[in-house]
């Protein structure tokens, strides 16, 4: 699939599914968990700092696995780079379960 940057960025402004700040952590190894809003919009996951209206990434939902990795957190991994695992931290467990189904559904 291609887009372009300024296309993300339009659609990252449509009416989200779901949206939330969320504890994040992304897969580079010393990553730190940082607070950003995250927000479902078709079927890309998008995360913002939280004082910034465009986005700073981008996760396309095809071809992921999404598991729970505890009460709290739950993690997205690509198929074809397995151990490259993004960590979402909710503020509840059924924070967390409805985040979990909802990415299921957009994938």
């Amino acid at each position: 699939m291609r887009f372009n940057e300024k296309e993300l960025v339009c659609l990252s402004r449509q009416p989200s599914e779901m949206a939330a700040e969320l504890g994040m952590r992304g897969p580079k190894k010393g990553d730190v968990v940082k607070k950003r809003l995250v927000k479902l919009v078709v079927n890309f996951l998008f995360y913002f700092r939280t004082d910034e209206e465009e986005p700073i990434g981008a996760l396309l939902l095809e071809q992921c696995r999404v598991e729970r990795e505890d009460t709290q957190t739950f993690s997205i991994a690509f198929l074809d780079e397995a151990e490259r695992k993004y960590l979402f931290e909710c503020d509840s467990e059924e924070q967390c379960k409805d985040w979990i189904d909802s990415i299921i559904k957009a994938r």
